[in-house]
């Protein structure tokens, strides 16, 4: 039998991270983020699948895709958490449940940055806690899917 899968899914500009805005994002890059979590899904029999893409209709595929053959989701939306009404109807969908991460504490920044259209659909959200938040909502996905949530 086979593990299950979450799909790990990165908005826009998150591709270039260790570099951009290291005072805001830190200097851990996505193949960092990505190895960190392949370590702990394999601690918790979990498989991963990575996407990423600046293009917001192919998020909305990736994320319609996952109900087919993922069991959980992990997304930061990045800027398109807070406009991106057609990731958040893809999100409600997708019909599994899904962890929005953002590096930095987007209630601590500018006042756009402190609304999102993903929470509401969400089954938890984690931010400011930088990459260490991608390994918690891992975990939390892990939990829920073992009925423990």
């Amino acid at each position: 039998m086979s593990s299950p899968l979450v799909l790990i899914v990165n908005g826009p500009k998150l591709n270039t991270l260790g570099t951009r805005e290291p005072e805001i994002y830190g200097t851990t890059t996505l193949a960092q983020i990505e190895e960190m979590l392949r370590k702990r899904a394999a601690e918790l029999d979990l498989d991963l699948e990575f996407f990423q893409s600046d293009v917001l209709d192919e998020l909305i595929r990736a994320i319609r895709g996952a109900r087919e053959r993922a069991a959980a989701i992990v997304m930061n939306p990045a800027a398109f958490t807070h406009y991106a009404l057609a990731l958040r109807d893809a999100v409600e969908e997708a019909g599994v449940p899904l962890y929005e991460v953002h590096l930095s504490n987007i209630y601590a920044r500018e006042t756009f940055r402190r609304h999102s259209v993903i929470s509401p659909v969400a089954a938890g959200v984690v931010c400011g806690l930088g990459p260490a938040g991608y390994v918690a909502a891992l975990e939390a996905a892990a939990r829920k899917l073992k009925g423990n949530a």
